[in-house]
């Protein structure tokens, strides 16, 4: 999963959606260094990659790109269910995405000091464009894959993303409504067993 989904699964708890947020540029040692309630965030996010990756409608959907993307294929899933999920974002909340992403915007500027370098460097950018509302887009979807080929060894597993979208998406969006309940249960699961409050 991508940002928006990891910021999203978070709750109310603001110190454990910037430990989800964070998750990735932090190595195992480093996560001694950061407060409770953010440590569990980081853990969730863990959590949350490891059941996506078990899932078979993942697996199915994976497969569809496989052909067109290879070893990149999971990375352009993640970024394809965030534009699922804002393209069916009132199936999964009453908030309305504008103020679900204030919110979300609000909550990384307040606690900046816990973000690591990389990401505080691209954090008044992401604010400013409006990158999570730009994932339930195609041309942001171009634009994060563009990013993301800066990346990578073989950056031309990931040409003809939207192209994948077009020829795919009634069952890349089929899959993901049968996955996302999923997650959402089985991170509320883990929430629980983790002590999160909120």
């Amino acid at each position: 999963m991508n940002f928006l989904a990891h910021i999203f699964l978070s709750g109310t708890n603001e110190q454990v959606l910037i430990g989800n947020f964070i998750a990735d540029s932090i190595s195992n040692k480093q996560v001694a260094n950061y407060p409770a309630d953010i440590k569990k965030g980081i853990m969730l996010h863990r959590k949350i990659d490891s059941f996506t990756d078990q899932h078979l409608k993942v697996k199915e959907s994976t497969k569809l790109l496989n052909p067109a993307h290879g070893k990149y294929a999971p990375v352009l899933l993640d970024i394809f269910y965030d534009y699922y999920l804002i393209n069916n974002w009132e199936r999964y909340t009453d908030e309305p995405f504008e103020d679900f992403t204030k919110r979300a915007y609000r909550i990384l500027n307040e606690n900046f000091k816990y973000i690591p370098p990389r990401m505080a460097t691209k954090l008044p950018i992401m604010i400013g464009e409006n990158w999570l509302a730009n994932y339930g887009k195609l041309e942001g979807i171009e634009f994060t894959v563009e990013k993301v080929m800066k990346r990578v060894s073989k950056p031309e597993f990931l040409e003809g993303s939207i192209e994948s979208i077009f020829d795919h998406t009634e069952e890349l969006n089929k899959n993901f409504n049968i996955f996302f309940p999923d997650l959402q249960a089985h991170t509320q699961e883990e929430m629980k067993k983790l002590g999160i409050i909120g």
